[in-house]
């Protein structure tokens, strides 16, 4: 990203820019979370607390993984995670900063996370704290070893107000709606966090040399129309009909569309493609098939948190049969089928599945 010194509107990509270190002004991730709380009446500051807590683990994790290669962080821990994957280092690291942030805060009465089979409490008696945690500690594992973009996505929750007594899982189920904030991190080229509390979507990419989070992407908004799809065709054989023909629709030239043939991006890391589909236009899929037939993306910690963020940003999530934020989940390593960006493009994507629409 290039830094710049004066301040433009937002272009086609959706990053309204305001950072600007060469000498002009600029805004700190905690300089922009207190001027928010400051408009919420009655606000205590411990949800602000718990957004700080979050930008620090992030960036303990962004210095670990600048560093995998030189500190033998790469590789396996030759345990089986709860996925029925093999684990990462770093995942494992992740994980474990994460959990430790939250902790030290108070503010986290449970925890979900990608790593751990069942939720983890930190307070089991009368919880001070207000909000559940969700997350996916180090999303894309499989780039780790390869200098790929990888990412972290959080998902956060308000205790229910008539609970009392021990804080237990049945108090992380709840449908993506009830999102109080949703965000993710990508360790790539630069660091950039993106969140929502309901009220728009802003970015803040970490300036290494003093160690903060600087306001990049204000207000961010999704074009309704992109040319870029994100999908592992390797699966194609597996796919319903009707997707199959939205696929090929996308590859096919047509005078009367000179966006078409749309162009293919699949990194494998959900944070990374999404990312890039957000700020460009696209849409990503990662749909039911034989072999998975509730999809293979994590309701509570992968889809839900970026469903509330592109919807947002003016874009589209959707199961195939509905909304993403609608589901009721069951379990907190629930599972889902994805189609989620610009909202023209997803709608095309719905119509198909649907068969409203052939060609």
């Amino acid at each position: 990203m290039q830094t710049q010194t004066t301040a433009r509107p937002n272009g086609a990509n959706g990053a309204g820019n305001t950072l600007a270190t060469g000498g002009g002004a600029f805004k700190t991730l905690e300089q922009f979370i207190i001027e928010r709380e400051q408009d919420a009446p009655g606000s205590k500051g411990q949800f602000s607390r718990l957004l700080r807590d979050i930008a620090v683990a992030a960036k303990i994790v962004d210095r670990d993984v600048r560093k995998a290669g030189l500190v033998d962080l790469f590789g396996e821990t030759g345990e089986i995670n709860v996925q029925d994957e093999e684990q990462k280092k770093l995942d494992l690291l992740a994980h474990e900063e994460f959990v430790r942030a939250l902790r030290r805060g108070g503010e986290v009465c449970l925890i979900g996370s990608e790593e751990h089979a069942e939720a983890i409490p930190l307070l089991f008696d009368d919880c001070q704290g207000k909000y559940v945690v969700l997350f996916d500690p180090l999303d894309g594992s499989s780039n780790i070893d390869v200098n790929v973009s990888i990412g972290t996505i959080f998902s956060i929750y308000r205790v229910p107000d008539d609970h009392v007594g021990r804080v237990t899982m049945e108090s992380a189920l709840q449908c993506g709606r009830k999102q109080v904030a949703a965000g993710y991190v990508v360790y790539g080229s630069s660091t950039i966090l993106v969140y929502t509390t309901g009220n728009g979507v802003n970015g803040f990419t970490l300036d290494p040399s003093i160690g903060e989070f600087l306001l990049s992407h204000a207000n961010i908004r999704t074009p309704n129309r992109g040319r870029i799809y994100s999908i592992n065709e390797g699966n194609y054989n597996s796919w319903d009909d009707g997707l199959k023909r939205y696929i090929k629709w996308m590859q096919q030239e047509d005078p009367d569309d000179p966006d078409r043939p749309y162009t293919t991006r699949y990194i494998g890391s959900f944070v990374a493609d999404f990312h890039r589909n957000l700020m460009k236009g696209g849409v990503y899929i990662y749909p039911s098939n034989t072999r998975d037939p509730n999809g293979k993306l994590r309701l509570m910690y992968e889809a839900n948190p970026m469903a509330f963020i592109v919807e947002q940003a003016g874009g589209r999530a959707e199961t195939g049969s509905g909304p993403i934020l609608d589901v009721e989940p069951q379990a907190l390593h629930d599972r889902t089928p994805v189609y989620i960006g610009s909202p023209s493009m997803v709608e095309d994507a719905i119509a198909f599945l649907s068969g409203e629409r052939t060609a």
